[in-house]
């Protein structure tokens, strides 16, 4: 298994506690769109990603990460440097 493919499917095991709608999560599905995320959600999401990888995400990263695969990619690059 690819390091992307292990931070993809780590992220959604954190993600599936904050999904109480149990929506299908795939590499489109969206914070805000599917899964009704607020920012208080998001943060403590990114806080859990940054502690589970010991990194560091940029605020001005964020706006552009819409879909879990686009944070999976972003978090991978992440642990790379």
């Amino acid at each position: 298994m690819s390091d992307r493919a292990q931070v993809y499917a780590r992220i959604i095991e954190l993600i599936e506690p904050l999904n109480p709608k149990h929506v299908p999560l795939g590499e489109d599905t969206s914070f805000a769109g599917d899964l009704e995320m607020d920012s208080l959600t998001v943060m403590d999401l990114v806080a859990s990603m940054e502690d589970e990888w010991d990194i560091v995400m940029p605020l001005n990263m964020l706006p552009d990460l819409e879909t879990i695969g686009q944070v999976a990619d972003a978090v991978t690059r992440l642990v790379k440097k």
